[in-house]
């Protein structure tokens, strides 16, 4: 059985949640602050996280960014936050998926189901070392001519996906899909602004693009 731990400070929405997802075959945990939030995590192990952004004792993004210290538990958030640096900032935290209150529980739970689809371990974790850069996926961390250089949760999913299929071409639904979620399937230019940044951040000449390839208009490729 899935465990779901669920971080909601609406003690209505919670008990609904909670019911709801026992109903559709999932284990619930319930936290209603993000100190809780992070107990319940390390206590349970969920397979899934849904938070809430707007906790009593910390923000939400808080709660996102310490888990992602120990834990690559799939993260959707809920929260009535409508602007996009919200999303922004939630996704560059490490949450996978971002759902807006009022939501409908039929796509909460088709969410749910994409979350674990993703979730699922790759056969191999590959470390790739070229001529200017070296990353090592299983414990996402990235060198360039001695240094460490940080990169975003969302730009190591971008990476793993692209490197796990080195020459071949990686479709932007796929990326979308795969690293966002169902809702920015037709978010063509978040990729285009991840690109650039995993660019300056890795490539001798970001200009003149060696490793990290678009072919326009279908996806990306990575060449080792």
């Amino acid at each position: 059985m899935i465990t779901v731990l669920i971080v909601e400070d609406e003690p209505q929405l919670l008990r609904a949640l909670q019911i709801n997802l026992r109903t559709h075959g999932y284990h619930p945990v319930t936290a209603n602050d993000g100190t809780s939030a992070l107990t319940a995590a390390t206590e349970y192990r969920p397979d899934l996280v849904v938070l809430d952004l707007g906790l009593p004792d910390m923000d939400g993004v808080q709660v996102i960014t310490t888990l992602r210290t120990w834990s690559q538990v799939p993260i959707i958030v809920l929260s009535a936050r409508h602007g996009p640096e919200d999303k922004v900032e939630a996704l560059d935290a490490g949450a996978d998926d971002y759902v807006t209150k009022p939501f409908g529980l039929e796509e909460l739970l088709a969410r749910l189901r994409a979350a674990e689809r993703r979730s699922v371990p790759a056969p191999e974790t590959p470390v790739v070392t070229t001529k200017d850069f070296r990353l090592d996926v299983a414990v996402r961390k990235a060198e360039r001519d001695g240094e460490q250089v940080r990169l975003t949760p969302t730009e190591w999913k971008i990476i793993e996906l692209l490197v796990r299929n080195p020459g071949q071409l990686v479709g932007q639904q796929k990326l979308l899909l795969e690293v966002w979620g169902p809702a920015y399937a037709r978010e063509a230019q978040y990729l285009r602004v991840y690109l650039n940044q995993l660019r300056r951040k890795l490539e001798p000449d970001p200009t003149r693009p060696r490793y990290f390839i678009t072919e326009s208009g279908m996806g990306y490729r990575f060449e080792p």
